[in-house]
């Protein structure tokens, strides 16, 4: 099996809220390699890259029911302060990273994922009191997320190569 890269964001809440550290360390000890890694704020021009407009789409039954626009809020927030932007590589690094972030909606995920212990609001409560759900982190949702994310956030230039303990292991014969 090959490995694969991710795009992972610890976002402003993430930041001031001191838990870059614990985070950083979940993927760590998952056997996940940061090939990648800074400090960005982002401007409205580049959080709108961020979140494309092809993400709309996955918004509109939220849109519909509440008459929010979801893409302006998320928008909004990642430019609240400073981002954390990582590029994870491993083997299954796409689905391992969004196993161990968990749900989307913080109260959705399980005790033991990133949201399910560190992030409190649950969408319902959001959606009724016309508030954002912090949910501290994203990561790319599959393989074609990631292949479009990553160049957004990083050049070709500011991704490395080196063997940690585990390629060792895994991959070499």
């Amino acid at each position: 099996m090959d490995k694969e890269r991710t795009l992972v964001l610890i976002k402003p809440d993430g930041v001031v809220r001191n838990l870059i550290g614990r985070i950083i360390m979940r993927f760590e000890d998952a056997g996940l390699k940061i090939v990648g890694m800074k400090m960005v704020w982002a401007d409205e021009e580049f959080a709108r890259k961020h979140y494309r407009d092809d993400l709309d789409i996955r918004y509109k039954e939220v849109e519909e029911k509440f008459g929010r626009n979801v893409r302006n809020e998320l928008v909004k927030y990642l430019r609240e302060g400073p981002v954390i932007a990582m590029v994870l590589e491993g083997v299954d690094a796409i689905k391992v990273t969004r196993k161990i972030v968990g749900s989307t909606y913080p109260n959705e995920s399980a005790a033991g994922t990133i949201r399910g212990d560190f992030a409190h609001i649950s969408k319902d409560f959001a959606n009724s009191n016309n508030v954002m759900v912090r949910n501290l982190i994203h990561a790319s949702g599959d393989e074609k997320d990631a292949k479009l994310e990553i160049p957004v956030w990083f050049t070709e230039k500011e991704l490395h190569s080196y063997k940690t303990v585990h390629d060792i292991v895994c991959f070499e014969k």
